[in-house]
């Protein structure tokens, strides 16, 4: 069997998501030492056990080797920075990096998701490295979500679940609703904005508009889309529609705003208010637009005037 390129296994290992730790130990002179590694292994839960591989390359080797005790400090999402000063040959490690000393007195680093302080049980030279298995004496677990690594890169599953939420993330359906020169609009504790919904389906925007409109005792028409826009961290996206109706029922959350008087109210966000105060200019001509963007910026297109 001809010999495995080291480079091409190198790569194959690194096909595996792993967390990111950072062992450290104490040197016989009293210095610390420490080193970041993906090579992490739970073992036992009874005993607690796990194992991490110090490699014979690393300039602690002798010390990983011969320690008695340890700690394994599972990294959490951004201290990508601590990793890398880990992963250098940096002799200033520790005083760039927050840290504690366990109840062996080995350092811990601190925000770590999770840090266990271990005494070796066993030690086993294997290959290039060799395997320190440990004895978890004590841990220390935090709710920050760990920090991945795969391929050379880090990783996030935080920002990956958040990316995925964005992607479900609900979709607001209102409605400007004109009665005559009045404007009707809900209160909320916030301030005032139109009558509008929320759904993750989008497909049923429309409906649940319209029940929402019905359920407030409102008789509306739907008319053209006036405002498309999305938050800029929250990406949730927002419509509103242009509509005519009237209050079939009256409610004390419903009110009715002369078109006039909008600039003087409190809405529920900028955005709104923003698009509130360029309905009530563009009502003075009957020349409405569209505007598509974010909450902050956007374009603003021309659609056919509504008498």
């Amino acid at each position: 069997m001809d010999k495995i390129d080291p480079i091409l296994l190198r790569d194959a290992f690194g096909k595996f998501m792993t967390g990111v730790t950072v062992v450290t130990a104490v040197r016989s002179d009293g210095k610390y030492v420490g080193f970041t590694a993906n090579s992490f292994t739970s073992v036992s839960l009874d005993p607690p056990m796990l194992l991490v591989c110090p490699g014979k390359f690393l300039s602690s080797y002798k010390t990983f080797s011969n320690c008695s005790h340890f700690s394994v400090n599972i990294l959490s999402e951004g201290q990508e920075k601590i990793s890398n000063i880990f992963a250098t040959s940096d002799d200033d490690r520790f005083t760039k990096v927050p840290h504690k000393l366990d109840l062996n007195g080995v350092p811990t680093i601190d925000g770590a998701t999770v840090q266990f302080s271990c005494t070796v049980d066993n030690i086993i030279p294997t290959g290039d490295h060799c395997v320190l298995i440990g004895q978890v004496d004590d841990l220390k677990l935090s709710n920050e979500p760990g920090l991945g690594y795969v391929g050379g890169q880090y990783f996030s599953l935080g920002l990956e679940r958040a990316a995925f939420k964005d992607t479900r993330s609900n979709a607001i359906c209102g409605a400007i609703i004109e009665d005559k020169d009045n404007i009707i609009l809900v209160k909320t504790p916030d301030g005032l904005q139109p009558p509008q919904c929320k759904a993750i389906d989008r497909s049923n925007q429309i409906k649940d508009l319209n029940d929402t409109i019905i359920n407030y005792g409102i008789s509306a028409k739907l008319g053209q889309a006036y405002s498309v826009f999305e938050g800029i961290k929250s990406r949730e996206h927002s419509t509103y529609f242009l509509a005519t109706g009237n209050i079939k029922d009256t409610s004390s959350d419903v009110i009715s705003i002369p078109i006039s008087q909008l600039n003087q109210q409190k809405f529920t966000s900028p955005a709104i208010s923003r698009m509130m105060s360029r309905f009530a200019l563009e009502a003075q001509s009957r020349n409405f637009s569209l505007y598509l963007g974010d909450v902050e910026k956007g374009a603003i297109h021309g659609i056919q005037e509504r008498k």
